[in-house]
């Protein structure tokens, strides 16, 4: 259980921020414009919604950090991912919901040569989204399932601190090997930097 715990905890984490950061590239929204010719216009997640690549890049960052930290900083962490979770599940949902004119300022202006609100909200026919800041938004959502999971599992995980040990309770053979059965994923990346074959 400990071990489904602590990747189930990561595997969201950073599925959930990797989701964010690609969504970011990708059109949030497309504005038609006013030009006779109806011309769409796309308008990036970055643009869109500029906190997305970093809160995607933070809740990478977290994932990444949760499978070696010690008990309390679990704790710290999980609270981290629920609020980078929360806030941009929010903002990207508000987008997708309320396409502001705000949104899609930078991107009119870049192509117009236009500033300001006003002038852009004259200038824009319709606002429609696109299924980015959806994607975007299930991201979110197992960034803070990641992180809920983490502050109700926390106490279960195995305590990475063994790995450094040199008593005998920790060694299992003559290469100071430990059981299969009691290794993860991460413990066999372990094995391999100090130069030891896991599946030996």
């Amino acid at each position: 259980m400990s071990r489904r715990a602590r990747t189930s905890a990561v595997l969201a984490a950073v599925v959930g921020g990797g989701l964010a950061v690609i969504g970011s590239t990708q059109p949030w929204l497309e504005a038609t414009l006013r030009d006779g010719a109806h011309a769409v216009l796309p308008v990036p997640g970055t643009d869109a919604l500029p906190l997305v690549t970093p809160l995607g890049l933070a809740a990478l960052a977290l994932g990444l950090a949760l499978s070696i930290v010690g008990p309390v900083l679990r704790y710290v962490f999980g609270a981290i991912g629920v609020l980078i979770g929360g806030a941009l599940l929010a903002e990207s949902v508000r987008i997708a919901l309320t396409t502001p004119p705000q949104a899609v300022v930078t991107a009119v202006a870049d192509a117009t040569g236009l500033s300001g609100v006003s002038a852009v909200t004259a200038l824009v026919e319709s606002i429609v989204p696109t299924v980015w800041p959806w994607l975007t938004a299930v991201g979110a959502l197992l960034v803070a399932a990641g992180g809920v999971f983490t502050l109700v599992t926390a106490r279960s995980w195995r305590s990475t601190a063994r790995r450094y040990r040199t008593d005998p309770a920790q060694v299992a053979g003559p290469r100071g090997s430990r059981p299969h059965d009691s290794h993860d994923p991460i413990d066999s990346w372990d094995d391999l930097s100090r130069g030891s074959d896991p599946t030996a």
